[in-house]
């Protein structure tokens, strides 16, 4: 497991009853936006989110409204000036499944279509569809935490490699399943994982074979940033995390996201005149004054009022 930071067992334990409250079904603050059949979003703290994969009696499985309400979901959530920062997890007893292929199976098997050039036309736009369930993550500019715990099965591992930290307990696994069904993975792990991880052989290794990863070789790898021995003190950690990324400036945390998403897929060069086009306006923001003025006045920066984004 990963080393306690010296101290941060002070500043998680303000944080316990949150964490618990959140991984409860009582006591968080539902979200009035956000109503759906598969997900369950709510307000875990001042600009922080709670979005939880909530079809706990069906394993979290990925159903049809799922990759509609994932969309819809975090789109919404882009688009909110007062959440500042995510954290995504699955209630109950695992984090997801992977797909619901009772569910799902009509759809896939038996594609529309009058010829194969029809069917095939229909199953792009569906597999299309599908990529920006998850593409839509990355997309939003609010930093998401992946929190996984038990089982992240198939699509579960498309899911968190387009979040942008990642966070288990030590009795989460991971599983590129998708090869044991007949297919190969096409929603994002076979493009996301190996620069998450940095090692095309092993992400081979895992997409052939569909082995098991666990939380150590998992943190090994840098699939993960830290394993905590169970799912509270995991919950605690990531909503003590968001809260610490709250506190900064919004303009200054999406701005980076963003800039850091678009130099994963380009070249240094092109990272480097993306990032000035884009401060040549940024850098007039009220918040640079604002974050430096804390700095000199030694203030600490969750005392400072930052404008909603």
């Amino acid at each position: 497991m990963a080393p306690t930071h010296p101290g941060l067992s002070l500043s998680l334990r303000p944080m316990s009853s949150i964490a618990q409250d959140v991984a409860s079904t009582a006591a968080p603050r539902e979200e009035p936006d956000h109503n759906y059949e598969s997900l369950r979003v709510t307000a875990a703290q001042k600009h922080i989110l709670h979005v939880q994969l909530n079809r706990p009696e069906k394993r979290n499985a990925m159903n049809k409204a799922f990759w509609r309400e994932m969309v819809e979901c975090f789109n919404k959530i882009a688009q909110d000036p007062d959440c500042r920062a995510v954290v995504i997890s699955g209630a109950g007893k695992l984090f997801t499944a992977g797909i619901d292929l009772m569910d799902m199976a009509l759809e896939i098997l038996q594609p529309q279509g009058d010829d194969v050039a029809r069917t095939s036309w229909y199953l792009r736009s569906l597999i299309s569809k599908y990529q920006e369930t998850f593409s839509v993550i990355e997309k939003c500019p609010k930093p998401v935490i992946a929190a996984i715990h038990g089982a992240c099965v198939g699509a579960g591992v498309d899911l968190i490699t387009a979040c942008d930290i990642r966070y288990c307990a030590q009795d989460a696994f991971f599983q590129v399943k998708e090869v044991d069904i007949g297919l190969a993975a096409d929603v994002g792990t076979l493009q996301r994982l190996p620069k998450v991880i940095g090692n095309q052989s092993l992400v081979n290794k895992l997409a052939f074979t569909c082995r098991k990863m666990m939380a150590d070789e998992a943190l090994g790898s840098g699939l993960v940033s830290r394993v905590f021995p169970d799912e509270v003190q995991m919950l605690d950690a990531a909503f003590t995390l968001a809260a610490e990324i709250s506190t900064k400036s919004p303009m200054a945390v999406q701005s980076t996201k963003i800039n850091l998403v678009y130099s994963r897929n380009h070249s240094v060069a092109e990272g480097l005149n993306y990032a000035a086009t884009w401060n040549m306006s940024m850098l007039q923001t009220q918040d640079i004054v604002n974050s430096v003025q804390a700095a000199v006045e030694k203030q600490e920066l969750k005392n400072v009022t930052f404008s909603k984004l």
